[in-house]
């Protein structure tokens, strides 16, 4: 006599992310959207509906690469790891396929599970695959091991975390970008903004990363992986040196454990809501099994590029006719944690963003290869990539600019929350850096370019957009 198969406790729908598709969707569809995640060269959409909904949907959607998975056990924290966007070359280098995945899984089980027995622990952990590809899967993991797991993936993989409950899907309107596409449509050379940005300073740049990397010995930081406590010196330090260029600074927390998220205000001189945001991470991640994340390109670069434009906003005595924060944000490896976090608090405060640009990665490039700028080919307003883009061709033309599949920084809770933002990245192509999620990613090595960094931080895109006053 065959056993009865299980009934699940919940079924998962994935299909490829379709903009009119979710817009027309059924409510009960609809109303249980959990977020697009990247699968490779697309992105899936995950739904988790009422089991009577899916049949009634799949019967009358022409969606042959929709798929339906159980889950065996309850769902405590949902987890989607993917394969970030690798140069071949480098890629090669620690593969990673399915039986690999499968064996991953069952160490997280022996975890969970006090026992030898598989058969017990496959019965009482609460860790389970519920979707896999060659770039993608969705993981069942208890909420501890959720948000750890970044230190359990491979360096070449990133997780992030499923919402709780379900989320609403929130389009960039065409409204949202007629700020960035009214100063696209006069952009024109401004030397004021030139001789600004050009002033910011490699040497302090290159002082400023050696602190937050420990390569300074002065700064004790070791690791500024989100649960340590370099992370903390870090946040405080940051806070420190922006507050002195004239901002009003505030340290975030988001969620219990986490190092906070650094939101730094430069008001506007002029009666407005509007608001520029500039942002990079300043947490890191290292080797597995090392104690040591100096983080010198993964995100040191962007928050270095930050802290030094706001040492150019107060040397130069900027003064902005729209508001400017710079903020900096933690939990980014373990899933954009802190940025989803503020992007949902300014969404619920109808805050007027017109603007946002993250700086993730911007200093390495392979020795041979020219200094270049990097933008999102999927995640981010075309219409603020295309600025940006313009923009460094007038004050940054030695910079090669291009697109990149390397995807995605703190830059997509943003754009899904309905507000336009793109990334600025160290490279037109894929992640090329050896020290990628490695405790060697330090700033004194072979590849790594202070002066592509200072190429891609200047801030004309900010200056164009707010408008801006020298008092200096």
């Amino acid at each position: 006599m065959s056993a009865k198969a299980a009934i699940p406790l919940a079924l998962l729908l994935f299909t490829p992310f379709d903009a009119e598709l979710l817009d027309n969707a059924e409510p009960c569809i609809s109303s249980s959207f959990y977020g697009n995640f990247r699968d490779g060269d697309k992105f899936q959409s995950v739904f988790i509906p009422r089991i009577s909904c899916i049949d009634d949907w799949i019967t009358h959607q022409d969606v042959q690469s929709a798929s339906v998975m159980g889950a065996s056990r309850a769902i405590d924290q949902l987890v989607w790891v993917e394969k970030k966007a690798i140069d071949p070359q480098l890629e090669a280098q620690e593969p990673w396929n399915k039986a690999d995945f499968m064996a991953f899984l069952d160490n997280l089980s022996h975890d969970d599970v006090a026992s030898d027995n598989r058969q017990e622990l496959l019965a009482q952990s609460t860790s389970e695959l519920l979707y896999y590809s060659d770039n993608a899967a969705l993981l069942s993991l208890s909420s501890d091991k959720a948000l750890t797991v970044d230190t359990l993936i491979p360096r070449f993989w990133k997780s992030t975390l499923l919402p709780k409950e379900p989320v609403r899907y929130v389009p960039v309107s065409s409204g949202a970008t007629a700020r960035v596409r009214d100063t696209l449509s006069t952009l024109q050379f401004d030397p004021d903004v030139a001789a600004v940005v050009n002033s910011i300073s490699v040497d302090q740049i290159k002082n400023d990363i050696r602190f937050l990397t420990g390569e300074d010995p002065k700064s004790g930081i070791i690791s500024r992986h989100s649960f340590a406590e370099g992370s903390r010196t870090a946040a405080a330090w940051l806070k420190s040196r922006i507050e002195d260029t004239g901002a009003v600074c505030e340290l975030k927390p988001f969620l219990v454990g986490f190092a906070p998220n650094v939101v730094c205000r430069y008001a506007a001189i002029e009666n407005t809501t509007e608001t520029v945001l500039i942002s990079a991470h300043y947490d890191s991640r290292g080797s597995f099994g090392s104690t040591r994340a100096p983080g010198g390109d993964d995100d040191g670069s962007g928050t270095t590029g930050i802290l030094n434009i706001a040492r150019t906003i107060g040397a130069k005595g900027i003064k902005f006719l729209a508001n400017v924060e710079l903020v900096l944000f933690a939990g980014e490896e373990q899933g954009l944690l802190g940025s989803k976090a503020y992007s949902r608090e300014l969404k619920a405060l109808d805050a007027n963003l017109t603007l946002v640009i993250q700086a993730d990665m911007t200093a390495y490039h392979q020795p041979g290869e020219p200094a270049q700028l990097g933008l999102p080919q999927s995640i981010g307003s075309s219409e603020v990539a295309d600025l940006v883009l313009s923009i460094a061709n007038i004050y940054s033309p030695e910079l090669t600019v291009g697109y990149t599949a390397a995807c995605c920084s703190d830059h997509q809770s943003f754009h899904e929350q309905g507000f336009p933002a793109t990334q600025v990245f160290e490279r037109a192509g894929p992640i090329i850096d050896p020290m990628y999620h490695n405790s060697g990613d330090l700033s004194e090595r072979e590849g790594y370019d202070f002066d592509q960094l200072k190429s891609i931080a200047k801030f004309a895109t900010v200056l164009h957009v707010a408008g801006f006053e020298l008092t200096k």
